[in-house]
């Protein structure tokens, strides 16, 4: 591991990714959530950190000092300290690593496939339809349930708010690969500051429609959601969206199609679906973003049989997370953790280059 400092606190405070709160839904993304407090005229002066435990409902005053500590709270635009006493009429903005409340999380029984772990970090190899927490239409069977059983904790609805504190960021349901978990508020305080000034490293394997016409590029365009449907993200110019940066390079070609590593240098809503698609490559079998249909290739009817044989090995968007790198919470060290390609994208990778052999024989 590589010894590096520790994010200082952003002054990009507009820069705090949008949250879905879908669970197909947030390619990577910090989860916060966002307060604004203004003083009474009558308040006398008081320690910020029981001024904002008692006016934040469930917020306990060691979490707020967390945040504090991690630089998510101004008063009138400015970072403050821990002995900061609040003024009549002070503008309080606060984040909070998010708390998903109001119903009960149980502990089920769950094969996890853990990458890395200590006394305050656990990585996980998340496979392919696995939702990463409950919610609307999926109250169990979620990897937060999982997590739950693996670290013997449950919530109830009415829980405290340092039970289950313990989700990063999330990815997709049909994404598979790396997922990043804190397992005390301390590490997801920390961890989520990584997230937030987007000094966290990610790398994801991709495969691709159509024959990349480069070795490698970079796509900026801010996302926005797509006014024609809720659940589509699109590259927009109107000033609407979150800006966005994806950095790709080939890793193999294989004719009709390619496979692609994207690094993230932000962290939005379907980032790499959107991007991808919008440069007119998107991700093979994407249904959301058209991948699900023969976009390269002939007409042929042996030709749409071998792509319908294609998309039930991979019956999904060909994404993985393949690798995840941050700086640790108690050592300060750089941690990488990596998981290889699941077996329906290494299925349609081989499938592919037979196909390109037969075809070049």
């Amino acid at each position: 591991m590589t010894k590096q400092t520790a994010p200082t606190p952003s002054e990009q405070w507009d820069d705090i990714e949008e949250l879905d709160d879908s669970p197909d839904s947030d390619e990577e993304q910090g989860m916060f959530e966002h307060y604004g407090l203004t003083v009474d005229r009558g308040q006398s002066l008081l320690r910020i950190d029981k001024y904002l435990t008692a006016h934040i409902e469930g917020a306990s005053r060691h979490r707020i000092q967390l945040a504090i500590d991690a630089g998510y709270v101004r008063v009138n635009g400015t970072v403050i300290k821990a002995n900061y006493k609040v003024k009549p009429l002070d503008e309080i903005k606060i984040f909070l690593p998010y708390r998903r409340r109001g119903f009960e999380i149980l502990p089920e029984k769950m094969d996890l496939d853990i990458r890395y772990e200590d006394e305050d970090v656990l990585v996980v190899n998340k496979p392919a339809g696995l939702v990463v927490h409950p919610g609307c239409g999926h109250f169990t069977g979620t990897l937060l349930n999982g997590l739950a059983w693996y670290l013997g904790r449950s919530q109830g609805p009415d829980a405290p708010d340092d039970r289950m504190g313990i989700l990063v960021h999330r990815i997709d349901k049909d994404t598979s690969g790396t997922l990043l978990i804190a397992k005390n508020d301390d590490a997801q305080a920390y961890l989520a500051r990584q997230f937030f000034v987007h000094s966290i490293e990610r790398k994801y394997t991709a495969i691709v429609w159509g024959d990349m016409e480069q070795d490698s590029g970079t796509i900026t365009g801010d996302i926005g959601r797509d006014p024609n449907d809720r659940l589509r993200f699109k590259v927009v110019e109107d000033g609407t969206g979150k800006h966005a940066v994806t950095h790709w390079r080939v890793i193999e070609r294989l004719g009709y199609i390619t496979v692609v590593e994207c690094s993230l240098e932000t962290g939005r809503t379907h980032q790499i679906r959107v991007h991808m698609n919008h440069i007119g490559h998107p991700l093979f079998n994407d249904s959301r973003y058209g991948g699900d249909r023969i976009l390269k290739g002939t007409l042929y009817s042996k030709y749409r049989q071998f792509i319908d044989n294609c998309f039930e090995i991979l019956p999904r968007q060909a994404l993985h997370a393949g690798t995840i790198g941050f700086i640790h919470p108690r050592t300060h060290e750089k941690v990488t953790v990596s998981s290889g390609l699941p077996a329906d994208m290494t299925a349609l990778i081989e499938k592919f280059r037979n196909f390109v052999s037969s075809r070049q024989a």
